[in-house]
């Protein structure tokens, strides 16, 4: 049998056992480890390979190169890899998705608990060093009872479900594919089925977006969404920037017609220092950043080498890029 050449970027961040355990993952193939950043050994390596390991995303010398039939993109988001020569070509794309979805999970509810308590007030009555309750505070409300929306049910959106039922949330999902509900699913639309987010926009006090852009989500809550949902409802976008109209969200919380916004996303990002976003009423911003679970580099591993035994069996490859996650209107393609 021909000996497969697997490139390995030298800028993933697998150290001393967890290199070994890729090192056991590509055995008996040939590793040749290069850096991104030496041009030459990339397209001499790129020559002969079958396979590549990436820290960031693919490029133009991974579509070209004649030989490769697998690249694996060391992070979640496949958005700047999604290209239409990339499926013209054939190449599949797998990524590490999945890998801290407990942790952004974890940040949808830290921004819901934030935004239903309305704690940022209370955090500059503590600054000013006021004890201060108003009639307004009244109306403040636990999680509990809630109905969350989640729009996107891959590895974020379920870690996310069994967490709000956790807090006896009811929980309503919509994703592409009609499958079977994960756990905590009270309710499930499907693209698949021809069903729209309208009966979420219309009934979700937290309204998640944990999906991917792609030209089907680029603005898929915009101004005409915005409306639909109720005057105390909020939103967090832990997804792009571009799955939301930004100009139509900052009016809707500018103008009362929405409670409040978490994003640790934005269009663009990071924002300007003068751009209106950042005076946005009850609108909290994180910097596109989460904190870590301890095994994450573990959990990338789990994916990676399982994906190397389904790549020999010819079986179908965990988090496979698939041409619906094309996003054409951005980034000049």
């Amino acid at each position: 049998m021909t000996e497969r050449v697997v490139v390995v970027d030298t800028e993933v961040p697998f150290k001393g056992a967890h290199w070994q355990r890729l090192v056991d993952a590509i055995m008996p193939d040939r590793l040749v480890a290069v850096s991104p950043k030496d041009g030459a050994a990339v397209a001499a390596a790129l020559e002969q390979a079958e396979i590549a390991i990436l820290a960031g995303d693919l490029d133009e010398r991974h579509v070209k190169a004649p030989r490769l039939k697998w690249v694996h993109c060391d992070h979640a988001g496949l958005t700047k890899s999604a290209r239409a020569d990339v499926f013209t070509r054939g190449l599949v794309v797998t990524g590490s998705a999945g890998r801290s979805g407990p942790a952004l999970a974890e940040h949808v509810l830290m921004f819901s608990l934030m935004l239903c308590s309305r704690y940022p007030d209370f955090y500059e009555a503590q600054k000013r060093r006021e004890w201060r309750r108003s009639p307004e505070m009244n109306d403040l409300r636990a999680l509990y009872g809630r109905t969350i929306g989640i729009l996107g049910m891959g590895h974020t959106g379920v870690e996310l479900a069994s967490r709000a039922k956790a807090f006896n949330m009811r929980v309503l999902g919509y994703r592409r594919r009609d499958l079977p509900n994960p756990p905590g699913v009270d309710r499930m639309y499907s693209a698949h089925k021809g069903e729209t987010i309208d009966p979420i926009l219309d009934e979700a006090d937290i309204l998640a977006l944990v999906l991917n852009l792609s030209d089907a989500t680029h603005h898929l809550i915009d101004g005409r969404a915005l409306n639909r949902m109720k005057k105390s409802a909020i939103i967090v976008n832990l997804s792009r920037g571009g799955v939301i109209d930004q100009a139509a969200l900052m009016a809707a919380l500018r103008e009362g017609r929405l409670a409040g916004a978490g994003l640790d996303v934005t269009d663009p990002e990071p924002p300007a220092r003068d751009d209106p976003i950042w005076d946005t009423p009850n609108l909290l911003i994180t910097p596109h950043f989460t904190a870590a679970v301890p095994d994450k580099i573990d959990r990338s591993l789990d994916v990676i080498t399982e994906n190397f035994r389904r790549y020999r069996a010819g079986e179908p490859m965990l988090n496979r890029m698939t041409e619906e996650d094309l996003w054409t209107k951005g980034a000049g393609r």
